[in-house]
């Protein structure tokens, strides 16, 4: 190489107003993915929200975040050590303005599936829905019999 280098010019770099649209575009995009994660489930998007578990001593205490959902849109299904919480909500506005009839529609569909981290009983467990806060209560199982030792011989 010979000094000094030369460097090739190509010109000023090009500003393109639509590719700055795009990167803002998928920038608003990931806030909200973050604020309220959605996924693609059976041909369409579904919101899945936060659950949070927490672990008292009897019992598991589930709570997750339902917005604008009633409670007889949610279901609540438990599978062994699987709780399933599914819902969906739809909303329809029809106004007529000026000789023309509009017709705005919003479903909303939210699901999750969170594995729990002790076993709980089938029976006892309850729910509640309150100002878009559904709390699940879940009455851990009881080890009946002490653990029994083996002696070697």
């Amino acid at each position: 190489m010979k000094w000094p280098a030369r460097k090739s010019f190509s010109g000023p770099a090009r500003w393109d107003p639509f590719e700055e649209i795009r990167r803002t575009q998928e920038r608003l995009n990931q806030m909200f993915e973050d604020f309220m994660p959605m996924e693609e489930w059976g041909g369409g998007k579904v919101y899945t929200p936060a659950v949070d578990i927490k672990d008292q001593e009897d019992k598991l205490v589930v709570t997750t975040d339902l917005p604008g959902i009633n409670k007889e849109d949610v279901e609540i299904n438990l599978k062994e050590d699987m709780l399933e919480i599914s819902a969906k909500s739809g909303k329809e506005k029809e106004t007529e303005e000026e000789g023309y009839l509009r017709r705005e529609r919003a479903y909303t569909r939210f699901y999750r599936a969170v594995r729990l981290p002790a076993s709980v009983k089938e029976d006892g467990g309850t729910a509640k829905m309150e100002n878009g806060v559904l709390t699940i209560t879940l009455p851990k199982m009881k080890l009946e019999e002490p653990a029994k030792k083996i002696e070697i011989e």
